[in-house]
């Protein structure tokens, strides 16, 4: 486990099967790797071709071994199990996830922790769990990648949640290159993307546009 740096947020690639043509998900993450990210989070949701168990860990695992080997921090969304298991760099879960209390207990020490919050209340209870290591917070902006996803928080919500948190804070949902300098105006650590990377036609030119604002410095 590397030890949690809030300089991971900058450049936040999330990507599943899902989010990609068949079988392009290892080719694209490579890209983006080479281009600069500065974190990946495998969030495999396939409602219509579902990995089975074994599928799933082999493919972590490609994902995993392809961060390694440009030493980028490695997170799963919402399974603890396989992180665990495969001693993946961190786990990030949501509100209606696995409980974060029980997160705590069986990965602190173990994983880097994220927490997705998208209200004030959430923010402060956030607060009082000193083991979660970063919050996400979203939709910043209307999304597609997420059918689920709440009214979007604009600049102003996130603002107001940057404000009250005691965590750093990297921003998710309908972020793309026209509104990345409007976030680097916030206290926000960087910008968690999945189709702004995922789709794009020109990852090297798109992640660098992230790390312009957000790894300054660093890129």
């Amino acid at each position: 486990m590397q030890n949690f740096n809030q300089a991971w947020l900058a450049s936040y690639f999330i990507a599943g099967t899902q989010d990609v043509p068949d079988n392009q998900l290892l080719p694209i993450l490579e890209k983006a790797l080479k281009a600069g990210i500065s974190c990946f989070q495998f969030r495999e949701k396939n409602p219509l071709n579902p990995l089975n168990k074994t599928q799933k860990k082999a493919l972590a695992i490609g994902c995993q071994n392809l961060c390694a080997a440009y030493n980028v921090p490695f997170f799963i969304d919402d399974d603890l199990s396989l992180a665990l298991d495969i001693h993946a760099d961190g786990i990030h879960v949501g509100q209606t996830d696995q409980r974060i209390t029980d997160v705590i207990q069986q990965a602190a020490g173990q994983l880097s922790i994220g927490l997705s919050c998208q209200t004030l209340d959430q923010i402060n209870a956030a607060n009082q769990l000193s083991a979660v290591d970063y919050v996400g917070s979203g939709p910043i902006f209307p999304t597609n990648s997420k059918p689920d996803a709440t009214v979007p928080l604009g600049i102003t919500g996130l603002s107001q949640l940057l404000a009250i948190s005691d965590h750093p804070i990297v921003a998710i949902g309908g972020i793309s290159e026209t509104n990345l300098a409007d976030l680097s105006k916030t206290t926000v650590s960087g910008v968690a993307v999945i189709s702004l990377i995922s789709q794009s036609t020109d990852i090297k030119q798109t992640v660098q546009s992230i790390n312009r604002y957000f790894r300054l410095g660093d890129a």
